[in-house]
């Protein structure tokens, strides 16, 4: 099967993707999360729908079980977070993602911070952008700020969306 038969299968296996939206911040609320917001609207503008959306402090304590709980929802497909990917001593996204996938999608982050390196320079490598699957649920964490997820939504995950959830369930 070529990419463009994947693709062609993917499409039409699945109208829309079932997303849960997680936020971490330790200052932002849903009304004051743009970045959610953006990833919420671009979502629903390519016709997926939102199952759940949650902003919650950047605290693994709390973003774990979070996790937990939607890779276990038949309900969910996909879980794209924002916030946390950083290095700095508050940011523990990417730690707790990478705690739970079965596999990992190594070209997420390597895609997304060359893309950024042609917007930011050098300053992309700060990024731990990353994805993967847990249990058949497709796991894409973004940085926090608006124009970093518009760069991944739009080069990154809108265009490969139904194809990686199609992939990552078996194809059913």
């Amino acid at each position: 099967m070529t990419f463009r038969d994947h693709e062609q299968a993917a499409a039409a296996a699945r109208a829309a993707v079932r997303c849960a939206v997680v936020t971490l911040s330790d200052s932002r609320t849903e009304e004051t999360d743009t970045s959610g917001q953006l990833i919420l609207d671009a979502l629903r503008a390519a016709g997926h729908e939102i199952v759940e959306r949650h902003v919650i402090p950047d605290e693994p304590a709390l973003l774990g079980p979070l996790l937990d709980r939607l890779c276990a929802e038949e309900r969910v497909e996909a879980i794209l977070l924002t916030g946390g990917t950083g290095v700095g001593p508050r940011d523990s996204t990417h730690d707790v993602v990478a705690a739970r996938l079965d596999k990992r999608l190594d070209g997420f982050g390597e895609l997304f911070r060359m893309l950024s390196w042609e917007e930011i320079g050098p300053a992309a490598m700060l990024s731990r952008a990353l994805g993967g699957v847990r249990y058949g649920r497709v796991l894409l964490s973004m940085p926090g700020s608006r124009k970093a997820v518009q760069l991944a939504m739009e080069k990154l995950v809108l265009p490969e969306l139904r194809h990686l959830v199609w992939e990552a369930t078996g194809r059913d």
